[in-house]
C-alpha cells in the first residue's frame, strides 16, 4: 500500500540584515520567472525542514545561518500554481551584512530595502508582513 497523495513540503527563509533590508532572490524559472522571492524550495526526503531551509539558503544565496526561528506554516492550496505546497517559513539572522551570490535556480540574490514596492512570487508578500511582525515581537 502506497502513501496517499499529499501536498509537497517546501521551506522559505526570511533574512534581514542589520540595516533592515531583506534578502531576496530573482527567480530564474517559472512560475514567477524574474520576480523577487524568498530563498527556499522543496525539502528533500530524509531532511528536516530546518536543514532544508539552511540548504536552500546556501544553494540560492551562498549564505549560511545557524539558529532558525519558526515564523509559520503556509498551506493555502492555491499558493503555488504548480500544485498544492505547504511551506514552513523560518526567520534567520545574520550578525553582520554579507554579500549574497546567486546560485542554483536563482537568477540573482540581493538585499532589498523596500520589498513592498516589488512584485513578489507566491504568497511571499504576506509571509514578509508576518515575519516583520514576528521579528518586532522577538
Amino acid at each position: 500500500m502506497g502513501f496517499p497523495k499529499t501536498p509537497a513540503l517546501t521551506v522559505d527563509c526570511v533574512v534581514f540584515d542589520p540595516r533592515g533590508r531583506v534578502l531576496l532572490i530573482r527567480r530564474g524559472h517559472e512560475p514567477f520567472k524574474g520576480c523577487y522571492a524568498l530563498p527556499g524550495g522543496f525539502v528533500d526526503v530524509g531532511e528536516t525542514v530546518e536543514d532544508g531551509c539552511r540548504r536552500e539558503l546556501r544553494e540560492e544565496t551562498g549564505l549560511m545561518v545557524g539558529d532558525l526561528l519558526l515564523v509559520g506554516v503556509y498551506s493555502d492550496p492555491d499558493r503555488d500554481p504548480r500544485g498544492h505546497t505547504v511551506s514552513t517559513v523560518f526567520l534567520a539572522r545574520l550578525p553582520v551584512s554579507a554579500d549574497p551570490v546567486a546560485g542554483d535556480d536563482a537568477a540573482a540574490a540581493e538585499w532589498v530595502d523596500d520589498w513592498r514596492a516589488e512584485r513578489l512570487a507566491f504568497d511571499h508578500a504576506q509571509i514578509l508582513e508576518d515575519a516583520e511582525k514576528f521579528r518586532a515581537a522577538v
